[in-house]
């Protein structure tokens, strides 16, 4: 694609080349039409012009054949263009099973990666070729957006929730990542770059460093300082509901409504307890808002995360 298109990106994650065949598409059908459509324009200015000034256009009736085609064809093409983009959609947004999960916090003017492993970098993210990576999002102040053009991945990154995208490089290099969404007066040096290594090019890389505690370890630590295992415990469920199993579990909520415990949920429930009160509980949990940085709130998240899958039941109360 580079080699005959040099000012387009370069395809190197396992979905660009679909994603560059929806696009080419629609812009191939866009053009098609267009000159269709300006051509016909022409051709009848210059077919039917007035020669003298005593002709007198005769009256034009409307043909079915003609006006079923250009129903049908339009929303064939459309329908085709509908179903083809739903199947990219989902393909992007729907990371495989076993992706390797890594967080990310935006900052102006910043981005800070956590590895699974217990690693941090600051606008710059290594990654293994071919492992898909899911990248955990959120923000510490506006709204900024994800985006590699050479994954040909880009997702919004919110304050106060998580936003997720995933990739499967298919080539080792350096990419460069961009913050899409104008976020301030720096908004242009918000950059960084994303690292493809071969597999154990990247295991040497992650040993080359002295040796940290997970993301799961470190999270642990934090739920016992700030005695979350108080009530949250294991082998009783008398003042908080067990946390075993939450994430993607269906949670009934007081007053009988139900949602299903996803990051955003977890997160809200540790700065805003009172917002979600789980039905059978009262709401005597503290806040927490204030008290942990976007970090801590990543660690905790992977910690509880780690504590088991759900089975898709209700929640236990």
């Amino acid at each position: 694609m580079e080699e005959l298109l040099p000012l387009f990106p370069e395809q190197a994650s396992s979905l660009a080349a679909s994603v560059d065949a929806l696009y080419f598409f629609v812009i191939g059908v866009s053009v098609f039409f267009s000159v269709l459509i300006a051509g016909s324009l022409i051709y009848f200015f210059v077919r039917y012009r007035r020669r003298e000034a005593s002709q007198v256009g005769s009256p034009v009736h409307g043909s079915v054949v003609l006006e079923i085609a250009w129903t049908v064809i339009p929303l064939a093409i459309t329908m085709v263009m509908f179903g083809w983009g739903a199947k990219v959609f989902f393909s992007l947004s729907r990371p495989p099973a076993g992706a390797t999960e890594f967080y990310v916090v935006a900052k102006q003017w910043m981005w800070k990666f956590q590895h699974p492993e217990g690693r941090r970098e600051i606008n710059e993210l290594h990654v293994p070729l071919g492992v898909p990576i899911k990248l955990t999002m959120t923000s510490e102040d506006v709204i900024h957006s994800f985006f590699v053009p050479a994954f040909r991945v880009k997702a919004d990154v919110l304050p106060g929730r998580y936003s997720t995208v995933w990739f499967a490089a298919t080539r080792p290099g350096r990419y460069h990542l961009f913050c899409a969404e104008y976020c301030g007066a720096e908004h242009s040096r918000m950059g960084g770059w994303v690292t493809v290594m071969e597999p154990s090019e990247y295991e040497r890389w992650l040993a080359g460093e002295s040796p940290r505690r997970t993301l799961v370890a470190t999270g642990e630590e934090i739920f016992s300082q700030r005695a979350c295992n108080t009530c949250h415990r294991p082998d009783t469920e008398v003042r908080g509901p067990s946390l075993i199993g939450l994430v993607g579990k269906q949670v009934r909520l007081t007053g009988g409504r139900k949602l299903i415990a996803d990051e955003t949920y977890i997160r809200e429930s540790i700065l805003n307890p009172g917002a979600k009160v789980v039905a059978g509980y009262e709401p005597i949990m503290p806040t927490f808002q204030g008290q942990l940085s976007e970090e801590e709130l990543v660690q905790l998240l992977s910690y509880i995360k780690s504590l088991g899958k759900s089975a898709g039941g209700e929640s236990a109360r």
